[in-house]
């Protein structure tokens, strides 16, 4: 199958934000005819105050559902149905009392919601040079380990689901091996300083690890945050082998990356190094 990660520079605008990924999705399908189209995380609203983002929250339809939801589901639905194509909708902000849920999900091209996933892994920390981020202030982490399969043209393929910050906890990735994921999808907005030293350490070494293909579709750019300052994140957005190569990268504004995913590939990495029959600690 085909897969295509879009880069994507939100802000806090909701209604320009699903604008400039139907652009992306519509370029990228009329460009490289994907299967299968990911966005990043958070792309609805990014940065913001906590009004701003409540606001721009959406109420996230039960999995079987074919309707219902915000502007953004309903955007992601139509971007599904118009290309016929599947589409991991990154994430977004997602309605739970209190504070959100920073959800994904993954449309099939007749408009049907196949998974829903929270991110369990909230991003409190404090960077090397003095920025912190409370994630937990506004969020609260998801409790499920979840992948879905998906069919079509290209025969069928498990996707394992997580989100940004998920991707320093290499249990979650393991667990989704376990359940037999192919494709491991990551949408993040990875901060310029932690993504500078980390990023393609960390996808490379989960799809090494794992053996699996890994999509990591990230925001790039400033935005501003809930006090006005402006903060960057890291795009560099890939889709890496089962062996760790690089196989597709964007560039370094908002744009879109393609690649098959080989599944020859996956078994043959998986027939001459089989680190799943060789693991002692469970």
């Amino acid at each position: 199958m085909k897969v295509s990660v879009v880069q994507l520079s939100p802000g806090s605008d909701k209604s320009h934000n699903i604008s400039h990924a139907e652009t992306y999705v519509g370029r990228v399908v009329r460009q490289d005819h994907p299967d299968l189209v990911v966005l990043p995380e958070v792309w609805t609203c990014l940065g913001g105050t906590t009004e701003q983002k409540f606001a721009a929250a959406e109420d996230i339809p039960s999995v079987g559902s074919t309707d219902g939801g915000g502007d953004a589901i309903a955007a992601v639905r139509r971007m599904a149905r118009e290309h016929g194509i599947f589409v991991h909708a990154g994430s977004m902000a997602e309605r739970g009392g209190d504070r959100l849920l920073n959800t994904s999900v993954v449309i099939s091209p007749d408009g049907t919601l196949l998974a829903r996933y929270s991110k369990m892994h909230l991003f409190d920390i404090m960077t090397p040079s003095g920025l912190g981020y409370r994630e937990s202030d506004t969020y609260r982490a998801g409790e499920e380990v979840v992948s879905v399969s998906i069919e079509g043209r290209f025969g069928r393929i498990r996707l394992g689901l997580a989100i940004c910050y998920d991707i320093r906890f290499g249990e979650l990735f393991r667990k989704l091996r376990e359940q037999g994921a192919d494709l491991i999808v990551l949408p993040a907005a990875f901060t310029v300083e932690t993504g500078s030293a980390h990023w393609e350490t960390l996808v490379r070494a989960r799809a090494i690890e794992t053996q699996c293909w890994v999509a990591a579709a990230g925001t790039v750019g400033a935005h501003q945050d809930a006090d006005g300052g402006t903060r960057y994140t890291f795009g560099h957005s890939m889709i890496v082998d089962p062996w760790g190569a690089i196989v597709a990268q964007a560039s370094s504004g908002p744009g879109v990356a393609s690649a098959f995913v080989d599944a020859a590939l996956t078994q043959r990495i998986r027939s001459a190094i089989p680190v799943a029959e060789h693991r002692r600690l469970r």
